[in-house]
């Protein structure tokens, strides 16, 4: 049985220990949790949008990589606890290789523009919105300022079909069932596998709780976004993407922002964050601390995009890592175990601002006259531009 250890950052070129295990465990809500249940459609945004929204669905990504190759074919399995409500194990399926060449098609120029903003507040700060125009985008043409804020940091590990002999994953075509939204990872985890020496650890971190976003309107056109405190949320990210289409539904410009008091947009903040990351994220303004609950979304996102704005709240978790041996106190730089585990947490919320019900978690509201056509079976409108992806969701049009 592997002690919880401390185990040294590896970068991707570094030197990495023969085994890696990664358990990413996510807990989902609001609009996103509806499709990770393995339901959606206009059922479930029905009964969202009439008080029917508190869900909340799980999450998980599972990955092993080895230096070694298998005896026979490739075979790894999971073996999780009972709590976990999904049978006795889960498959690592390793990918079928794809051979072959793909042509390439040159698409047509892309059009349009994103306008960019960011930080917490009534108004947009100075120098905002920094404009992208894609056609000149396409051109090599790139806008000063663009990467005027970086934080440069490292790229956190990884376990790939590239950078692993053998390679095993989950979810995956032969094993896709979601993960129950009453899930528990607490227990045993045992990895057995044709390629790696067994991989045995003790959880005692459980799927974070669910994050409860909410936005209502402010004074001057800002949107006010609050959430619930997370016990065991390191720090929180949240952005908008908005699109106001014109009288013929055509997009316009597309507006994308971030809670950051800088100019960081995406890439590793959408995914699973380690603590120290998070903190030096916090040093930096990009992440909000854990004690925050609240951001005011600027009136000028909301003057571009239009009154239909898709809002993520990320809050991000602990981290558990294991290995074995486990690391002697004073291990030699040359020091490296059979294996190494590690387990990361994050919680993650979608709501859209400027739909009846689906403005906050689990909110109650009667059944609006926009929702009557596709209750009544009447035929409904085209869907158009950004927010006809949230109306189709919610059955308002097809």
């Amino acid at each position: 049985m592997a002690i919880l250890a401390a185990v040294p950052a590896i970068s991707q070129g570094g030197s990495a220990p023969p085994v890696r295990y990664t358990i990413d465990a996510g807990t989902i809500s609001g609009m996103g949790a509806m499709g990770a249940n393995g339901g959606g459609g206009l059922n479930s945004a029905m009964a969202m949008m009439r008080g029917g929204g508190n869900q909340v669905a799980h999450e998980l990504r599972l990955r092993l990589g080895s230096s070694q190759a298998p005896a026979g074919d490739p075979k790894a399995d999971h073996f999780i606890p009972q709590g976990m409500r999904m049978g006795a194990s889960l498959p690592l399926v390793t990918p079928r290789q794809v051979t072959g060449t793909q042509e390439y098609t040159p698409g047509q120029m892309p059009t349009g523009r994103l306008l960019l903003f960011w930080g917490c507040g009534e108004h947009a700060g100075p120098g905002q919105p920094v404009v992208i125009d894609f056609s000149k985008l396409a051109r090599g043409q790139v806008p000063p300022g663009l990467y005027a804020q970086s934080l440069n940091l490292p790229e956190d590990w990884s376990i790939t079909s590239a950078n692993s002999k053998t390679f095993g994953e989950w979810p995956n075509e032969r094993d896709p069932k979601p993960v129950p939204g009453n899930a528990s990872l607490l227990g045993t985890q045992r990895i057995a596998s044709t390629y790696a020496p067994e991989i045995s650890f003790e959880l005692a971190n459980d799927f974070m709780s669910a994050l409860r976003p909410s936005t209502a309107d402010a004074a001057g056109g800002a949107v006010n976004l609050s959430w619930n405190s997370v016990p065991t949320a390191t720090g929180y990210y949240a952005w908008v993407m908005a699109m106001n289409p014109d009288q013929s539904g055509q997009p316009r410009d597309m507006v994308w922002w971030t809670s950051s008091s800088t100019q960081q947009f995406g890439g590793p903040m959408w995914d699973w964050l380690s603590p120290s990351t998070v903190q030096k994220l916090i040093t930096a303004k990009t992440v909000m601390p854990p004690s925050q609950t609240s951001c005011t979304i600027p009136a000028e996102v909301r003057e571009q995009g239009g009154p239909f704005m898709m809002t993520n709240l990320y809050a991000y978790g602990p981290q558990a890592d294991f290995s074995y041996p486990v690391r002697p106190a004073n291990a030699a730089r040359s020091w490296q175990p059979d294996w190494i585990a590690r387990v990361r947490f994050r919680a993650n919320a979608m709501v859209m601002h400027g739909m009846p019900g689906m403005s906050d978690f689990g909110a109650s509201s009667e059944s609006s006259e926009e929702a009557q056509p596709a209750q009544q079976g009447q035929e409904l409108p085209r869907c158009k531009g950004l927010s006809g992806i949230a109306k189709r969701a919610a059955g308002l049009c097809q």
